[in-house]
């Protein structure tokens, strides 16, 4: 069956930039392989509700832990922070909501999300990017399925997550190669990476807080990672072994990590997708593989824009000085190391 792929991205880009209400009923056509049922995204996400809603039943808001939701186009760096969350001691979860998702698409039953009492968990934290297969992936909202399933605005918090656009597009597409055709995996990245207007949009509304956090901040991890913990009221669980001493934990997709995995199809395993180490630290990818095309795109689309308004959010949230500012992010057009 030929992969449906979107000949006209540009004019993709522009709904998601615009939060065009089509979006949300979008009709979904089956690539065969990851997505094998024809449906419309509205009664994906409905379904996702419902499933929900039953794990959460008969909880009171008392009962919900403080939830510490990161969200992020794929390929930020976000299995190597969840990791590092778990090795503080909080229940660390693998997008949770996504691998729910995965079996909708194949039409088999989600199992719903059972999540810990607020007494034996008082903070729990997950992960949720978006992409990179198939394009209900990169639409769908999982702050909005909490919600409207009955978690709590008051007990949530969202990160915001990304990293430089060229890094991140060129990973998926040496990670992936062979599962996605390129031009779709280019439109999933593109649009997943747009999703973020539309998601933090949505947080503001339900009056979530969100705090920005970009990968090129761990190039200083321990001051980083210790300022995001306690601007998310988690400065007593911060310890600086847990970013730089993770020993076997760093096995990232192993029992021996700090993450909690949930059930997905087979269909995802692929090998070498999550690296290891033994801290939590800044890796740079070689963008010289991106084609021309690729990188225009990147820039007509409005990718660039959204990564450089991730960036000035990022140093204000994290309250960073211009000095340090500058070291971390002078790859951004118009920052520069000062003199």
């Amino acid at each position: 069956m030929p992969h449906p792929v979107t000949p006209d991205l540009p004019r993709l880009a522009g709904l998601v930039r615009r939060q065009d209400p089509a979006l949300d009923s979008l009709l979904l056509e089956p690539d065969g392989k990851y997505q094998t049922r024809r449906v419309r995204l509205d009664v994906l996400m409905r379904e996702m509700t419902e499933c929900l809603a039953a794990g959460f039943a008969g909880r009171a808001a008392s009962d919900f832990p403080m939830h510490y939701l990161a969200w992020g186009k794929c390929r930020v760096g976000s299995t190597a922070l969840t990791n590092l969350f778990g090795v503080t001691g909080m229940p660390s979860y693998y997008q949770p909501l996504k691998m729910m998702l995965r079996h909708l698409f194949v039409g088999q039953p989600a199992t719903p999300w059972l999540i810990p009492t607020a007494a034996d968990e008082p903070q729990i934290f997950s992960k949720e990017t978006a992409g990179p297969y198939v394009i209900a992936e990169s639409l769908f909202n999982p702050l909005r399925l909490l919600i409207e399933a009955g978690y709590p605005p008051d007990r949530l918090q969202l990160i915001m997550l990304d990293r430089e656009p060229k890094s991140s597009l060129a990973s998926s597409l040496d990670k992936l190669a062979g599962c996605v055709p390129d031009a779709m995996l280019l439109q999933n990245y593109v649009v997943a990476a747009l999703n973020a207007i539309r998601i933090e949009a949505y947080a503001r509304q339900q009056g979530v807080p969100v705090i920005h956090y970009v990968y090129e901040a761990s190039k200083d991890a321990v001051q980083s990672i210790r300022t995001l913990f306690d601007r998310l009221g988690l400065g007593g669980r911060f310890s600086e072994t847990a970013v730089t001493d993770w020993r076997d934990t760093g096995q990232l997709r192993s029992e021996a990590s700090r993450i909690t995995f949930g059930d997905e199809p087979s269909i995802y395993n692929i090998a070498g997708l999550h690296g290891a180490d033994t801290a939590y630290r800044y890796h740079p990818r070689a963008t010289d593989t991106l084609s021309q095309y690729q990188r225009d795109m990147l820039e007509r689309c409005g990718v660039n824009a959204v990564y450089r308004g991730s960036v000035e959010a990022c140093i204000r949230d994290l309250g960073l000085d211009a000095a340090t500012a500058a070291r971390l992010f002078s790859h951004v057009a118009g920052r520069h190391e000062p003199a």
